[in-house]
């Protein structure tokens, strides 16, 4: 008979907002045992102690030694600074986007995690939307692109500009599905809230001839999560809050004109962030290539430190 496979040691460092949906989700797998969480808000770590059964530690250091692998939910500020303490120890890590606030920083921790052979992905939890997942079924070469990410304001998040925050979201989908050198940025953005930028539109021009117009708020009344693609065959428009796409294509009628026909697209129920999650799990398990690894971050992130030295500096990127 088979003996029972040993569970992966879970460790959880930011026991804020996400850290603790990245717990709720950890719960599920049956796989995964979470050994400890972390904060440096006590009352947190202990509440959340209690209802996962497991340690609640005041530094994330003494996790070291104790876990396989941790989730990583911490402000940008401080994400080289803990994720280089788990690889340097041997962990493998989910760090929430972006990977850092620095690409030299990003750079140390893609360098540490290949030299010894770990698993560094990024969450970026928007690739595993199941209407985006569904978008790679249909489009072909996108080329334009229209996208608006607004929020309410709220205090989380304001450590970096809305671009780091929400628009990198966009960001790391356009250069996933455009897959083409870039050619020029303008961008534009102000505080309004915040001491950071606070809302930004930027343009981006690519060498396939795609155009894309994105726009991030976090100072709007209502919440919009949407981008839209054109490509040859058609048009697709995606609800990421919604998990909806609609997609239109065209062919021709019996008389040879051509007519727009609506694309049945199956998309699927699952939670974006338990996808991500047992993404991470499988990646771990299977020492495999995690579907959004250390690199593909390090993309999204050099773009989005472009657009804010474009709008700090008006400096011809």
């Amino acid at each position: 008979m088979i003996g029972e496979r040993k569970k992966i040691k879970i460790g959880v460092v930011g026991i804020g907002h996400l850290g603790n949906y990245h717990l709720q989700k950890y719960q599920k797998l049956e796989n995964c045992e979470i050994i400890a969480v972390a904060d440096t808000i006590m009352d947190r770590a202990q509440k959340a102690a209690g209802i996962h059964n497991c340690l609640a530690l005041p530094d994330y250091r003494a996790m070291l030694g104790q876990v396989d692998a941790v989730s990583i939910a911490v402000p940008t500020g401080e994400h080289h600074k803990v994720a280089r303490d788990f690889l340097a120890a041997g962990v493998d890590v989910l760090i929430e986007k972006p990977i850092c606030a620095t690409l030299e920083e990003a750079d140390e921790l893609i360098g540490l995690a290949k030299k010894k052979n770990l698993i560094l992905q990024v969450g970026f939890v928007e690739r595993f939307n199941p209407a985006i997942m569904a978008l790679e079924k249909v489009m072909t070469r996108p080329v334009f692109i229209e996208s608006h990410r607004l929020h309410p304001f709220f205090e989380r998040g304001t450590d970096v500009d809305v671009i780091l925050d929400l628009m990198i979201h966009d960001l790391d989908i356009i250069l996933k599905f455009v897959d083409s050198p870039l050619r020029s940025v303008e961008a534009v953005g102000v505080p309004f809230l915040s001491d950071k930028i606070d809302i930004s539109n930027v343009r981006l021009s690519f060498d396939s001839g795609c155009i894309a117009n994105i726009t991030a708020s976090r100072i709007s009344a209502k919440t919009m999560q949407k981008i839209r693609f054109f490509s040859p065959e058609g048009y697709h428009s995606v609800d990421c809050q919604k998990r909806e796409i609609l997609s239109l294509g065209k062919r021709k009628n019996e008389a040879g004109q051509q007519q727009i026909i609506q694309n049945s697209i199956e998309v699927g129920s699952h939670d974006p962030l338990e996808e991500e999650i047992r993404s991470f799990i499988n990646a771990v398990v299977s020492r495999s290539r995690p579907l959004i690894s250390g690199e593909d971050a390090r993309k999204s992130l050099e773009l989005a430190i472009d657009i804010i030295k474009k709008m700090k500096t008006a400096e011809v990127i």
